[in-house]
């Protein structure tokens, strides 16, 4: 079975109070509709409905302190409880302790040696490749874990050519941040049909969103209900074209974005939201965020 993972950095499932939490304030008529009307709050998971399931996933993983990207993408993308295995959450880059973990074993790797075709979707400027080749960048859980599967990061050409996705769905990023003045740029409906379009070349491909945990950070409650605006619109443009027949992940690391009273990660659970075919055999006994990789391979090559 065909899977699209789309991994929202740093969104948990927070309170309904709208002074705090933009999924309490932003109507997301598109995902709503998916569970009956109800939004993305801890009050209302687990949820199933004809379409869809919710369910809640820890990311704690029975360590103390604050969880963190390095260490709870890692244990997204191996299957082990990696917090525990290096004594601490830990982010955001992974150290190297974790990124020998994330080299030796991830989700690209296992279904690459099983004949399978992976990808990360995202397509990554010149410049961000020119960081990594002198020294002064360092790669993030993901793209270590699909590099070291020898796939490839997609790049600007891939980009303009339509085979890659701008990190914020549409390419105006890549215009209004980066400088890139003639980069194409879609309609966020058009973006999710984009998605849905390139996932269908990959028995298992992946889209990195990590605006959220910025706007998280930044306390940035206009930029959060914006953000999740744009995400509902992408949504619809993603479903309207999806393959029935492949399944939809999205999930996070950590809580952040659901909770702007602090700038700070938060302790709560994460969503795991679940579109598409044999969704109740993905979800049974799926409780932490250590054991969505050997869902996803078992339902990749079964």
């Amino acid at each position: 079975m065909r899977i699209l993972f789309i991994f929202l950095d740093g969104v948990g499932l927070g309170v309904d109070d709208p002074d705090i939490n933009p999924f309490s304030r932003v109507e997301m008529p598109y995902l709503q509709s998916l569970f009956d009307g109800k939004k993305l709050l801890a009050d209302n998971v687990p949820f199933e409905s004809g379409s869809a399931t919710l369910i809640a996933l820890d990311p704690r993983l029975g360590i103390s302190g604050v969880p963190q990207s390095a260490t709870g993408q890692a244990a997204l993308l191996t299957g082990l409880n990696v917090p525990s295995l290096i004594g601490e959450h830990y982010g955001p880059k992974p150290n190297p302790q974790i990124a020998n973990i994330i080299k030796q074993d991830n989700i690209f790797k296992r279904l690459v040696a099983k004949g399978k075709k992976g990808a990360l979707l995202n397509a990554y400027p010149s410049r961000y490749f020119q960081g990594l080749e002198s020294g002064k960048r360092l790669l993030s859980a993901i793209p270590l874990a699909v590099t070291s599967a020898g796939l490839p990061l997609f790049t600007q050409d891939d980009l303009y050519a339509g085979k890659a996705m701008s990190a914020d769905f549409t390419g105006d990023g890549w215009r209004t941040m980066l400088g890139y003045n003639d980069a194409p740029v879609l309609s966020r409906e058009e973006a999710g049909a984009r998605l849905a379009s390139l996932a269908m070349n990959y028995d298992f491909s992946m889209f990195e969103y990590w605006a959220t945990d910025y706007a998280g950070h930044g306390q940035e409650m206009d930029k959060a209900v914006e953000l999740l605006d744009s995400f509902d619109v992408v949504l619809k443009g993603l479903l309207s074209s999806w393959d029935k027949e492949g399944l939809i992940f999205i999930t996070s690391d950590h809580g952040n974005m659901e909770d702007l009273s602090t700038r700070r990660h938060t302790l709560v659970n994460v969503p795991g939201i679940v579109i598409g075919n044999q969704r109740e055999a993905f979800c049974e006994g799926l409780v932490n965020i250590a054991g969505v990789s050997k869902k996803i391979e078992t339902a990749v090559t079964t």
